[in-house]
């Protein structure tokens, strides 16, 4: 288990200190995955290498299984070559001179001789790891030979191979295509339950973070914005930078009429009133609500006298799997998103929009920083 507790992290600038790291606490329990997303720049890389030991914090404390690696009230701080952990970083670092097993045996037989396993234990420990990374067969090839799939999986194997406490990734899969992206995505997803290595997974991409994640950290000027599990992180987003951060969304800003007592609020906005979820807002405060685009649906029949939102389709895009469509609603635009049987509405086209239930729910009016 990971224990991060009130981290900080200053660097000195030109123009004095700045603060990438300011005040993180988390959690990440024994065999799971937790993910920092976010933004270049939001202080995600910096907080996984303070945890790695490659950086030292200002204040705080780290710890890993009950075992103090960082804390800057008891002055205590383990080299990174002494933490036991394990790190893939966004270059894959092969030896170019070594074979796939040579890569993978090397954080074994380069440990100091009182520390390294027999050379039995060795191969057994780097045939498993090959095994599990589907990479045995090519065991004796130069690595230089692989592909970038192949490499990014060699990579993993010889991060695994030490059997580390804690497995730390950044951004393993930037550097990938997009076919191959989705097939390491599912490759690292597998990995993780079978082994069930606790893992910490530093990424900007949302996607790789909702696919792979037991939990996520969405991170924002240094500090975590939101820590949830992906569904609740997606659909109930805490502000209106992890709503527009964390996939696409469509935000109205409106004033809460009633509610709170079910778990629902009725939020009057400009164009209309909508029912979202929550439980804490009470009437007259002033919030932000969030739709999804695929809980927008859209009917033709609008031009009937039934009370409700109507818009005009600006324009439409052909996603393959889905249809997008942007409707004009007053002065605002909001997005739409459906499967592809049920067709696409022409651009000019007169539609009522309907918000699925439940599907609203309400974040934070005010979200300036």
């Amino acid at each position: 288990m990971l224990e991060v507790e009130g981290l900080v992290k200053t660097f000195e600038g030109r123009h004095g200190g700045v603060v990438a790291v300011d005040g993180v606490s988390f959690t990440v329990e024994e065999g799971r995955l937790f993910s920092l997303l976010g933004p270049s720049g939001c202080g995600k890389t910096t907080l996984l290498r303070c945890v790695a030991g490659l950086e030292r914090p200002d204040a705080g404390r780290i710890a890993v299984d009950g075992v103090t690696l960082f804390s800057a009230t008891g002055g205590r701080f383990v080299p990174a070559n002494r933490r036991e952990l394990g790190m893939v970083f966004q270059s894959y670092a092969i030896w170019p001179h070594l074979s796939v097993f040579g890569n993978v045996a090397f954080p074994l037989v380069s440990r100091p001789r009182r520390r390294r396993p027999p050379k039995r234990e060795v191969s057994a420990r780097v045939g498993r790891v090959l095994e599990a990374v589907q990479l045995a067969e090519l065991a004796g090839r130069p690595a230089t030979d692989l592909s970038g799939g192949q490499q990014q999986r060699l990579a993993l194997a010889r991060a695994l191979v030490t059997e580390p406490r804690l497995l730390l990734l950044d951004e393993p899969l930037s550097s990938l295509d997009l076919q191959l992206r989705e097939e390491m995505r599912l490759e690292l997803k597998r990995l993780q339950r079978e082994l069930r290595v606790t893992s910490v997974y530093v990424t900007h991409d949302q996607l790789e973070a909702l696919a792979l994640s037991n939990m996520i950290g969405v991170m924002r000027g240094g500090r975590l914005e939101q820590v949830g599990r992906p569904r609740d992180v997606y659909t109930r987003p805490a502000s209106r930078f992890v709503a527009g951060f964390v996939g696409s969304s469509n935000l109205f800003e409106g004033v809460v009429e009633a509610g709170g007592g079910d778990g629902h609020a009725v939020v009057r906005t400009a164009h209309g009133t909508l029912r979202a979820r929550s439980e804490t807002v009470a009437p007259g405060a002033a919030v932000l609500v969030v739709v999804r685009p695929e809980h927008v649906v859209l009917e033709l029949d609008a031009d009937d006298g039934d009370e409700g939102w109507r818009g005009v389709v600006v324009t439409r895009a052909y996603l393959g799997s889905a249809v997008d469509h942007v409707v004009a609603v007053g002065d605002v635009e909001v997005r739409s998103r459906g499967p592809v049987r049920a067709g696409t509405i022409r651009p000019g086209t007169q539609v009522r929009l309907r918000f699925e239930p439940g599907a609203c729910t309400v974040a934070e009016a005010d979200d300036a920083r």
